[in-house]
C-alpha cells in the first residue's frame, strides 16, 4: 500500500491476502465476533424514554403524597448557626440546633440540642432539652433535660426527668393531670 510497489514481494511471515478473504486485526486470544448473518444492533426499535415519574410534581394545590411505608409527619429542623424568629404552629416534630426565638403551638415534640436555644414559650407533649430553653414551656407529657441541659422560666410538666448536671430554675409545677404519682412537685430550684 504505502511505500510498497507492486512487483515486491512481501516479506517472509507476512500475510497474503486472497481475493475475498479479509484481514482480521483483532488480537488472537480475543473473543470471537458475532455471526456474520446476525446484524449486531437493530437500528428500527425506538429507544424506550427514560422513567420521570419519581420527579413528577403534584397538581397545584394536591397535597404531597406520602412515600410508601412511612407516615406523613412535618418537621422543622433549625440547623446550626440559623437564627429563626416567629410563631411556629402545627408541627409534628421540632429540632433546635441554633437559635429561635418564637411562639411554638400545636406541636408534639421538641428537641434542643446541644448547641441549640430557643427564647419564648412552647406548648407541646414532649421535650428533650440537651441545649438551653430560656420563657413558658408547658409539657403535657415527659420533660427531659439533659446533662447540658438548661430550662429557666415558667415550666409546668407532666412527667419531669433531669440527667445529673441538668439545670431547672424558675417557676416549676406539675401538671393536674398528670400521672407520675409523686414525680416532681412544685416549687424552684436546680439540679
Amino acid at each position: 500500500m504505502f511505500g510498497r510497489k507492486k512487483d515486491e514481494q512481501p516479506a517472509q511471515g507476512a500475510e497474503t491476502k486472497t481475493e475475498g478473504e479479509t484481514k482480521s486485526y483483532a488480537k488472537p486470544d480475543a473473543p470471537a465476533a458475532p455471526a456474520a448473518g446476525r446484524p449486531a444492533m437493530n437500528p428500527d426499535i425506538p429507544r424506550r424514554s427514560p422513567d420521570m415519574s419519581a420527579f413528577a410534581r403534584p397538581a397545584a394545590g394536591a397535597p404531597p403524597a406520602p412515600r410508601s411505608g412511612e407516615a406523613e409527619q412535618k418537621k422543622l429542623i433549625v440547623g446550626r448557626d440559623i437564627f429563626l424568629n416567629g410563631e411556629i404552629r402545627t408541627c409534628d416534630s421540632l429540632v433546635v440546633e441554633g437559635k429561635v426565638e418564637a411562639v411554638l403551638s400545636d406541636c408534639r415534640a421538641m428537641d434542643i440540642a446541644g448547641s441549640g436555644e430557643f427564647r419564648g414559650s412552647a406548648e407541646i407533649e414532649s421535650a428533650d432539652i440537651s441545649g438551653r430553653f430560656d420563657g413558658d414551656l408547658v409539657v403535657r407529657q415527659r420533660l427531659t433535660i439533659r446533662a447540658s441541659g438548661k430550662v429557666l422560666g415558667k415550666i409546668r410538666y407532666g412527667q419531669l426527668e433531669v440527667e445529673r448536671g441538668g439545670v431547672i430554675s424558675g417557676t416549676i409545677e406539675a401538671l393536674a393531670d398528670s400521672q407520675g404519682g409523686g414525680e416532681g412537685g412544685s416549687g424552684s430550684g436546680s439540679v
